[in-house]
């Protein structure tokens, strides 16, 4: 193990300054999304969440030295068991957790509550990393992709059982660290192209979208005979496919999702549809972030924010507080902080020497990129409301502490990198 001071020489202090920085804009957003005038005053008080935030924030803090002090090594050898301990740990929630706003996902321990959900994202990492560091995806081998499509979709399938779709949607992102290490782009391109056709079914009549593919199909047919011809099973193959796909998603749609969840969708498609239900976090949210002009009302002096238009302001919804206290200035600052945030990382995971510790580096970038596109995504209506948190602005002690495990991983793996084998 390195002297300590050079250890602390190879720590990406870069990283360490977005972080810290992006955790104080953070905790002053919480600040404003719930102080209240009235109430007696102190940074540590804590009937309202900016003080519990204070608390989340120091325990990171102790978070991050632990996660520094441990011998990197233990990161790729313990992967397995700490995701075998994850998949274990969500199970356990499915029966024991009480039910919250309908969801069974929170353990609670005397007057803490963890969201098992938020830290399954960092176990999930280390384990697809430390397998992808054992095949290499260029051979196209499909006993390998199998296998790590089970070990991303099992959380999924566990967390979407106890009601945490937003949560289970992020996994998706993993696919770009698969597709940096050799996964087909082909893959992509179908699951792509799967997305339009779900789409495409939610917003185009059934009979006329059935009708668009089969007159592809038939052209097809007429300008290519002879490549048709020969690719006759593929093609009524791809075109059952997305027939059933069609029908399949009016079935889902209609009779699987809640009625909750089929109304986000609805508003999505057609912002003015409930805008009294369903639609009025968004529409507020908007409000809140248009009123904010160039510069912003100004700090505590969001109306938006103090009458409590916005349901989860400090949480979900976090990001209209940034826009109607700081206006387009602090919005654009967020955005350019993530991006900084983000070119970091994928600059520390193409320096590390490691197959496991790129692969894992990406996997961050993926994560946190999803959680801040869909979170700002979602405010301005962009994106549906999945509930999920903005990282390391949105009030909470799990996603301030999952983020912060995420990151402070990469940056120990990091600080060893010298150190490592080429595998």
């Amino acid at each position: 193990m390195p002297a300590p001071a050079r250890y602390s020489r190879s720590i990406d202090w870069v990283t360490v300054g977005l972080y810290a920085f992006m955790v104080l804009l953070g905790w002053l957003n919480v600040y404003a999304a719930s102080y209240s005038p009235d109430a007696p005053s102190g940074l540590f008080n804590f009937d309202f969440n900016y003080g519990k935030q204070l608390v989340w924030i120091g325990t990171a803090v102790v978070l991050i030295v632990i996660l520094l002090v441990i011998d990197y090594k233990a990161y790729d050898t313990l992967a397995y068991v700490l995701y075998g301990g994850m998949i274990l740990l969500l199970l356990l929630t499915l029966f024991i957790a009480r039910p919250i706003a309908g969801s069974r996902s929170w353990l609670e321990l005397g007057p803490v509550r963890l969201q098992p959900a938020e830290f399954a994202k960092f176990t999930t990492a280390l384990a697809v990393s430390r397998y992808m560091a054992s095949i290499n995806l260029r051979h196209q081998n499909w006993r390998d992709q199998l296998i790590l499509a089970g070990m991303t979709l099992l959380p999924v399938v566990l967390i979407i059982a106890s009601n945490e779709t937003g949560q289970a949607l992020v996994y998706g992102a993993l696919l770009l660290a698969y597709f940096r290490e050799g996964m087909s782009p082909l893959i992509l391109i179908i699951l792509a192209s799967a997305g339009i056709i779900l789409i495409l079914a939610l917003l185009v009549p059934t009979l006329w979208l059935l009708g668009a593919f089969t007159l592809i199909l038939v052209l097809v047919f007429v300008f290519n005979t002879r490549i048709f011809r020969h690719h006759l099973p593929v093609a009524l193959s791809v075109w059952a496919i997305v027939i059933g796909m069609v029908f399949g998603v009016n079935y889902f749609f209609n009779s699987v999702l809640h009625d909750y969840q089929r109304k986000r969708i609805e508003v999505l498609l057609n912002p003015s549809a409930d805008p009294l239900g369903v639609g009025w976090n968004v529409t507020q949210s908007k409000i809140a972030i248009g009123s904010g002009g160039f510069t912003g009302k100004g700090f505590l002096q969001g109306t938006q924010t103090k009458f409590d238009f916005v349901p989860e302001q400090s949480t979900d919804f976090i990001f209209c507080t940034v826009g109607e206290e700081w206006g387009w200035l602090g919005t654009i600052t967020v955005v350019i902080l993530f991006v900084a945030l983000l070119s970091r990382i994928l600059y520390v995971a193409e320096r590390q020497k490691s197959v496991f510790g790129r692969t894992y580096g990406y996997c961050v970038a993926s994560i946190i990129f999803f959680h801040f596109s869909i979170n700002i995504g979602m405010t301005i209506g962009l994106a549906p409301v999945v509930g999920i948190p903005l990282p390391f602005f949105s009030y909470g002690g799990s996603s301030l502490w999952s983020f912060t495990i995420l990151l402070f991983i990469l940056l120990a793996i990091d600080a060893y990198r010298k150190q490592d084998l080429n595998r």
